[in-house]
């Protein structure tokens, strides 16, 4: 949801809940870019504050950025952007991970509540939907000054994202790699899908969760493996008397082969299909339980179709070698 055409990050940041910072002066030299309309800044913190319902303490994540230049495409942040400018004024996100229901049910209301951030007092003037993460429960937007305010050891000039809009006509590609060659070491210069992907990549790769979802799939394909080669297996050894029938009529290793690939290809999709119902389902009761954004794809869909497909291939392969193996003389 950024408005953003090229991000910039510090080399050390990892991810959206570690952002170290940069230089705001790097901005300022990203305008000598030919093609840079503008470049804003934004600072994040990971934060601890009371939940304005049950008064307990909860992480999330605080976001600041100038209300004058607009940096999501969130039209709820959007509408209220003058609401941030008032002192100690956040918005706070419908879809944080939490008992905040009847809280959020009275700001819907327009009632003004209040809570505590670094034993100051604020006032949340309204909501937006974004949703809860693996790295914080919930996110809170205001302005920069408000952000200033919040966290006073914070310097203006210590930024945590670089947002750079470009002029029409211009190449994102291109003029990030200007900027790559211009500027110093000390940012990450990456474009707006670059950097989508890099925060997908941290998690996929470098966090425990990535490594858990990993091994289970992992998991998942060598139980199916040999599942769906039981099943085979005990249907070979049910007809080998008929398959043996056939290599004595002359037909080849190749064609029984592809009978019984063909009998898994048929049990990859009659266990696809249900098992797509049933992801269905436990996607919903997630997103319910923990408010993660986690959603069944196409693409997602289709990969674990083809993994499905690969899955019952390799365990009709191994069925077929007790087949190649056996000699019709000794089945009568």
């Amino acid at each position: 949801s950024l408005q953003a055409d090229i991000v910039l990050t510090s080399p050390q940041a990892r991810n959206l809940p570690s952002l170290s910072t940069f230089s705001r002066r790097r901005l300022y030299q990203a305008m000598d870019i030919p093609g840079v309309k503008s470049a804003e800044p934004m600072y994040f913190n990971n934060t601890i504050w009371k939940n304005p319902q049950t008064h307990r303490e909860t992480g999330v994540l605080v976001i600041g950025f100038n209300p004058d230049k607009p940096a999501f495409d969130l039209p709820d942040v959007n509408q209220q952007l003058q609401a941030l400018k008032m002192p100690d004024t956040v918005l706070f996100d419908r879809g944080a991970r939490g008992d905040y229901q009847k809280a959020i049910a009275q700001i819907d209301q327009g009632k003004i509540l209040t809570t505590e951030i670094e034993r100051r007092t604020i006032t949340i003037s309204g909501l937006f939907q974004v949703g809860a993460s693996f790295g914080f429960d919930g996110n809170l937007i205001t302005s920069d000054q408000n952000f200033l305010r919040l966290f006073s050891g914070r310097q203006s000039s210590s930024v945590s994202l670089g947002l750079i809009l470009l002029k029409p006509g211009y190449e994102p590609k291109k003029v990030a790699a200007m900027l790559k060659a211009y500027l110093r070491d000390d940012v990450r210069v990456l474009t707006h899908a670059e950097f989508i992907e890099f925060e997908n990549n941290f998690w996929r790769t470098n966090s425990p969760i990535g490594f858990i979802f990993s091994l289970g799939v992992s998991m998942g394909f060598v139980v199916g493996v040999i599942i769906v080669y039981q099943v085979l297996s005990n249907d070979v050894n049910a007809h080998v008397r008929e398959y043996a029938t056939f290599k004595a009529m002359g037909y080849r290793n190749y064609y029984l082969l592809g009978v019984v690939l063909e009998e898994s290809l048929i049990l990859a999709a009659l266990g696809f299909f249900p098992g797509l119902g049933v992801s269905l389902v436990l996607y919903q009761l997630t997103r319910s339980a923990t408010n993660l954004p986690m959603y069944m794809t196409a693409i997602r869909a289709l990969q674990v179709l083809v993994l499905t497909i690969i899955m019952c291939t390799i365990s009709g392969a191994i069925a077929t070698r007790k087949l190649q193996a056996t000699d019709p003389a000794d089945m009568f």
